[in-house]
C-alpha cells in the first residue's frame, strides 16, 4: 500500500510491517497505525511515521546506543499486552526533540516506545519511577560523534 508521509513524500509499505498502538499514542489516542522508516543516510535516526496521518511522524532514535545505561522494566501487564515472550521480541525506541542546533537535541528517555518486532504492537511506556528524564542530550555520545 502507499502512504503519504512527512519526511518521504509518498512511499510504498507492506501491510506486514505496520505497528499497531491499540490505545495510540499520548495526545493522539486516535493514531493506532505507524510504520518504522529508515532514512539512506547512516544515521541513527528513524521516522515512525502514522499510516493514516501525513503530517504525524516522530524522529525516533536507539536509546541504548547513546545511553550505555539505560535501562527498562516492562512489567507483565506491558508482557502481556504486547505479547513479548523473550528478549528478542522487544525494540525499544526514544523520541527525539530535534532542535535548531542538531546538538542539542534530546531524547525522551521517561516514555520509550515499545514494539514487539514480531506481532508488531506498540505501546508508549510511561515510566513514572525513572531517574532517566524526557530531555535527555542525545549528542555528547559516540553514536552522534560519528556523524559530525
Amino acid at each position: 500500500m502507499k502512504i503519504k508521509t512527512s519526511y518521504f513524500g509518498e512511499v510504498k509499505i507492506d501491510e506486514k510491517d505496520i505497528i499497531y498502538f491499540e490505545q495510540g499514542l499520548p495526545g493522539f489516542l486516535e493514531e493506532k497505525e505507524f510504520v518504522l522508516l529508515s532514512f539512506d543516510e547512516p544515521l541513527a535516526f528513524q521516522v515512525l511515521q502514522s499510516v493514516s496521518t501525513e503530517t504525524l511522524a516522530f524522529i525516533v532514535v536507539f536509546p541504548f546506543d547513546f545511553k550505555k545505561d539505560y535501562k527498562v522494566d516492562l512489567n507483565d501487564h506491558i508482557l502481556e499486552q504486547l505479547k513479548i515472550e523473550t528478549e528478542d521480541d522487544v525494540l525499544i525506541l526514544s523520541i527525539v526533540t530535534l532542535k535548531d542546533h542538531l546538538n542539542i537535541s534530546t531524547a525522551n528517555l521517561q516514555a520509550p516506545i515499545i514494539i514487539n518486532r514480531h506481532s508488531h504492537l506498540g505501546k508508549q511506556y510511561i515510566m513514572h519511577e525513572s531517574s532517566f528524564s524526557t530531555k535527555e542530550k542525545i549528542f555528547n555520545s559516540s553514536i552522534m560523534k560519528e556523524e559530525e
